[in-house]
């Protein structure tokens, strides 16, 4: 299984964005080129003053968000986390957005999780680059060397005196597991408050295409779903947090609070996708979050496989527990892939390509 992954699926793979038009007569076009720069003028000085960033991400709803509690959140103290924010920094997109997983001893052993990840990229169509926004988090000692000696961004996830050590496999649902992922809930809060968007992707999800295209830019949080229902809003969509894209802003620092508090009204051992999935509608609507689910299509895994390779993004070997299970069946998915883009164009266009069976993982 994958570090900080969502191996829970398995259990519950069962439950099921005015134009604005303005019209100007007679002499009053002669001032619309002297209003023009007075405009420009303003809105410039109002970018510079709020420190704002436009690019290809911006949308408009988000100005008239400024004031309302939309704006990046407000950083915390830098000293802890400095570290942190210059890795963060080095690693992002122009826009701040970080692609971000984590490894542990187990997983980023050769031939393990953290090769098949990587190696998929450099296979993929148009995602090699993207390997230059990817942040590896270790957390143990042994997976930053590791790290260190196959990848350029890694950050050692230290522990404090007497926690866990997670550098060996975790099992399914144990109190090792739970603490691992709850852990890993406010390490993804900590990079919104240090004002980075972030794309958290479990280290045993293959990369084929670029997913990001498929967010919508009004998505506060875009996660995917183990079993997609079609409608991308349904708070009815079981999401999986191993593929989660959430932008940094005040909201959803609030979302990720609301949703840590949530869990003392949940039996003792739920974690945290599985609080999220019936939690979902309420803690987005108290936060104010839009909230996006992926299809599978694009977004899929081993819980509802894509049947076309002409559209499928990414693979995820959810719903599926065993280290040595993922690695074999993840194996078939790059030979699966290897095969497709070696295809003459006229084969590929016609389809009929399918991945091979997840036979150690889906019985």
């Amino acid at each position: 299984m994958a570090l900080f992954s969502d191996d829970d699926t398995a259990h519950y793979q069962t439950r099921s964005s005015k134009n604005m038009t303005c019209k100007a007569r007679g002499d009053m076009s002669k001032l619309l080129p002297v209003t023009s720069f007075f405009l420009g003028a303003a809105l410039t000085a109002a970018l510079v003053f709020l420190n704002a960033t436009v690019d290809v991400n911006w949308r408009p709803s988000a100005m008239a968000s400024w004031g309302n509690g939309a704006q990046p959140p407000p950083k915390p103290k830098a000293k802890p986390f400095a570290e942190l924010a210059e890795v963060l920094k080095n690693a992002s997109m122009e826009d701040g957005t970080v692609i971000m997983t984590s490894i542990n001893r187990a997983y980023a052993a050769p031939g393990s999780l953290l090769d098949l990840f990587l190696e998929s990229f450099r296979l993929g169509e148009g995602t090699a680059h993207l390997l230059d926004h990817v942040l590896i988090v270790a957390v143990d000692p042994g997976a930053l060397r590791r790290c260190r000696s196959v990848h350029r961004h890694c950050y050692l996830l230290r522990r404090s005196p007497g926690a866990v050590d997670y550098s060996d496999e975790k099992h399914f649902m144990t109190k090792d597991y739970l603490d691992m992922m709850w852990g890993r809930n406010r390490f993804q809060q900590t990079i919104l408050e240090l004002g980075f968007n972030f794309l958290f992707t479990d280290i045993d999800i293959m990369w084929f295409r670029n997913p990001l295209r498929h967010i919508a830019i009004t998505s506060d949080i875009a996660i995917a779903s183990d079993v997609f229902n079609g409608d991308p809003e349904s708070m009815g969509n079981l999401p999986n947090g191993g593929f989660l894209y959430v932008r940094a802003a005040n909201r959803t620092v609030d979302f990720y609070r609301r949703w840590r508090r949530a869990r003392r009204r949940f039996p003792e051992g739920s974690n945290e996708q599985e609080i999220l999935g019936r939690a979902q509608g309420e803690l987005s609507l108290r936060a104010g979050v839009r909230m996006q689910f992926l299809d599978t299509a694009h977004c899929g895994g081993f819980c509802q496989l894509s049947g076309d390779m002409g559209r499928v993004c990414t693979l995820h070997a959810n719903c599926c527990t065993g280290l040595a299970n993922k690695v074999h069946d993840l194996r078939n998915v790059l030979k699966d892939w290897k095969n497709y883009t070696s295809a003459p164009p006229e084969d590929r266009r016609r389809g009929g390509f399918r991945w091979t069976r997840p036979g150690r993982c889906i019985h």
